[in-house]
């Protein structure tokens, strides 16, 4: 561990929690948003719990996940559709509690808090598995394809966990119009999986034979 990767990740953490707040809470126009201070517990909390743990047992696999600049065209455009729909989202959960917008029941947003800390623990086992992780697509040094746990049901497991979790987000948030918003996700990552596949297939031995071997890539029996 390197003081400078601790203050790149101390300070991506808390640039990333200031902008979400500010994304929710600014266009809500107040802070008594119950809603808004859950969602900011359950993605940050575990956000700093997970980072220690790299930080201490694994700090290559934390520089990797802190890269996030896509070097290829395509891929950079998922990246940004991504951001869009998340600026967007946010904004108008937010706008939904200043303008009086239907919010879901609480039942609901319990059930979705508890969907997204299950994500939460599916991603974290992921990155358990697979210590090639990073933000980018690419073939790192001595790189093997991982075959085993989540990766012998499903090839992608870590995108299986973001859809869940980025789906349970607007949920949580109590509004139906971000959760519209964000069902453009699923599609996002069906672009990004689309290049990344094609990439793999060129570049890194062995993945050829492992998309024969594992047959379908989000959800077992469907796709």
């Amino acid at each position: 561990m390197t003081m400078n990767l601790f203050l790149q990740a101390i300070t991506k953490f808390l640039l990333g929690m200031v902008l979400v707040g500010l994304l929710i809470f600014l266009p809500a126009g107040t802070l008594a948003y119950f809603n808004g201070w859950l969602l900011m517990g359950i993605l940050f909390i575990p956000m700093f719990c997970a980072g220690i743990v790299m930080m201490v047992k694994n700090p290559e696999l934390l520089k990797k996940r802190l890269q996030g600049k896509e070097k290829q065209a395509d891929q950079s455009l998922v990246v940004k559709l991504s951001g869009l729909m998340f600026i967007v989202g946010f904004v108008t959960a937010g706008l939904g509690v200043r303008f009086g917008w239907y919010i879901l029941p609480k039942k609901v947003v319990i059930v979705a808090a508890i969907l997204f800390l299950a994500a939460y623990i599916l991603y974290a086992e992921v990155l358990r598995e697979n210590t090639y992780l990073s933000r980018t697509i690419e073939v790192q040094e001595n790189q093997k394809v991982i075959d085993t746990g989540l990766y012998g049901i499903v090839r992608h497991p870590m995108y299986s966990a973001t859809v869940l979790l980025f789906l349970a987000m607007p949920l949580v948030l109590g509004s139906v119009y971000a959760f519209l918003i964000f069902l453009v996700y699923p599609f996002i990552i069906a672009k990004r999986i689309k290049g990344e596949e094609e990439f793999l297939a060129k570049e890194l031995v062995g993945y050829k034979e492992y998309k024969q071997k594992v047959k379908y890539r989000m959800l077992p029996f469907i796709w």
